[in-house]
């Protein structure tokens, strides 16, 4: 099951890869984006409680609906690919076992135990 639901976030994540080539910005738009929803780490500067809901509200694929829903309404490509980022990340982020965070720890996620919490 592990591989199966592995093996469905890589495809999520290479169906945003087809998604991003159909709007018309520079291919490395993509990569240098990838990275940026992980600005939700920054909670955990304050608590681990603030760090697991900033992490979670970013890292959650209600947010990303949310903002892809609004993109195709508008119409605005500037949303669409924030909305490409958001589910590219996430599924790039559970394929390789970060998950949601709990609030006691930064390593401990709905996906299992991660980095030096194991």
């Amino acid at each position: 099951m592990k591989l199966l639901l592995n093996l469905e976030e890589w495809a999520i994540f290479l169906l945003c890869i087809f998604l991003f080539s159909r709007l018309d910005f520079a291919w490395w738009w993509f990569p240098a984006l990838l990275l940026l929803p992980d600005v939700g780490m920054l909670g955990y500067l304050a608590s681990p409680k603030l760090g697991a809901l900033t992490y979670n509200l970013i890292h959650h694929r209600m947010l990303a609906a949310a903002v892809g829903v609004y993109a195709l309404w508008s119409g605005n490509d500037v949303w669409k690919l924030a909305a490409i980022i958001l589910f590219a990340h996430i599924s790039m982020d559970r394929a390789m076992g970060y998950g949601l965070k709990y609030e006691d720890s930064f390593f401990n996620t709905h996906l299992g135990m991660i980095g030096k919490g194991k």
